[in-house]
C-alpha cells in the first residue's frame, strides 16, 4: 500500500493528504483510505497534483458520476468540468457560505476543486462542518429545526450569473427547467448518520410553513451560525493544489480578497436525495 499520510488541520474539519498521486487510478487501499478520511474530516486537501483536466475527471469518476451543474460555465475542452474564472469575485455568490447546487433534487455528493491559476496573494477558501454546527445548537432548537423543510430556489444566483456575464443561459428557460425544490433543514448523512444543517444563503430561500416574519428572524440566525470559526478550517491554495469535500455536510466560502485572475476547475460528483 502507498505510504499515505493524513494530517488533520483542525479537530472538526479538514485534513491534508500526502503520498497519493491523483493522476493514476487509485488502488483499492488508496480509495478506501480516501473514503474513510473524507467521512472523518469532510474536506481533504492534496498539494502538488500536476494533473490534466482529464485526470481530474478520472479521479472524480472513481467516486461516482460527474457533471457540470446547470448555469455553470464549462471548461471548453471538457464540458463535465465547471470553470471558475474570476477577477472580482465579491458579490458573485461564491463569497457567501453555501452548499453546491442545492437547487437540484439530488445535490452533489461532493466537489473536487483544483487550482489552475492563482493570484499573487489571497483567494483562500474556508470550509465549515455543518454537523458540528447542528450539534452546537440547543436540544430545543435542534428539535424545532428537524421538523422543518426549506425551499431551495435557483433564481437569485441565476440572475447574478447572467447579469455578470458568468452564464449565457436563458433565465426563463433555465428557471422553468429547475423549479424550486424542497429539502429538510436538517439532513442525515447516509453513511455516518450524523445530522447537519442543510440551508444556505444562496439557494435556501424560505422555510416552508413559517410566516414571512418568522423567516426573517430564523434564516439570518442560521446563516450567521455557519460563520462561527470553531466549525471551520481555511485553506491557502498553492499551484496544483486540489480540495475534495463532502457536499452533504460541508459548506464553503471563497474569500473575495483578490483582484487578479483566479482560475479553478471543479469536478462535481453526483449525489443522493437528502433525507
Amino acid at each position: 500500500m502507498e505510504a499515505i499520510e493524513i494530517r488533520p488541520l483542525t479537530k472538526v474539519i479538514g485534513a491534508e493528504v500526502e503520498g497519493i498521486d491523483l493522476g493514476v487510478p487509485l488502488s483499492a487501499e488508496a480509495k478506501a483510505a480516501i473514503d474513510a478520511a473524507l467521512l472523518e474530516h469532510m474536506v481533504l486537501f492534496f498539494r502538488d497534483q500536476d494533473i490534466t483536466p482529464q485526470q481530474q475527471l478520472d479521479f472524480g469518476r472513481q467516486f461516482g458520476d460527474v457533471y457540470c451543474p446547470a448555469m455553470a460555465r464549462q471548461e471548453p475542452d471538457h464540458p463535465d468540468i465547471m470553470l471558475l474564472d474570476q477577477v472580482a469575485p465579491k458579490g458573485e455568490g461564491s463569497d457567501n457560505w453555501h452548499y453546491d447546487a442545492t437547487f437540484m433534487e439530488r445535490p452533489p455528493m461532493g466537489s473536487i476543486l483544483k487550482a489552475v491559476r492563482l493570484p499573487a496573494v489571497g483567494g483562500d477558501t474556508c470550509f465549515a462542518n455543518m454537523a458540528a454546527a447542528f450539534e452546537a445548537l440547543s436540544p430545543d432548537m435542534q428539535r424545532f429545526l428537524e421538523g422543518l423543510t426549506a425551499i431551495h430556489d435557483l433564481s437569485s444566483q441565476l440572475r447574478i450569473a447572467i447579469d455578470r456575464g458568468i452564464s449565457s443561459a436563458d433565465y426563463d428557460a433555465l428557471r422553468a427547467a429547475w423549479p424550486p425544490v424542497e429539502h429538510p433543514v436538517v439532513r442525515t448523512h447516509p453513511t455516518t448518520g450524523r445530522k447537519a444543517l442543510f440551508v444556505n444563503r444562496n439557494t435556501g430561500s424560505r422555510l416552508k410553513g413559517l410566516t414571512d416574519r418568522e423567516n426573517d428572524l430564523i434564516l439570518p440566525f442560521l446563516f450567521d451560525h455557519v460563520r462561527a470559526p470553531e466549525f471551520q478550517c481555511r485553506f491557502q491554495w498553492s499551484p496544483n493544489a486540489l480540495a475534495f469535500w463532502d457536499n452533504r455536510t460541508v459548506q464553503h466560502c471563497g474569500v473575495p480578497d483578490y483582484e487578479e485572475r483566479r482560475i479553478m476547475h471543479r469536478v462535481t460528483v453526483d449525489g443522493d436525495v437528502p433525507h
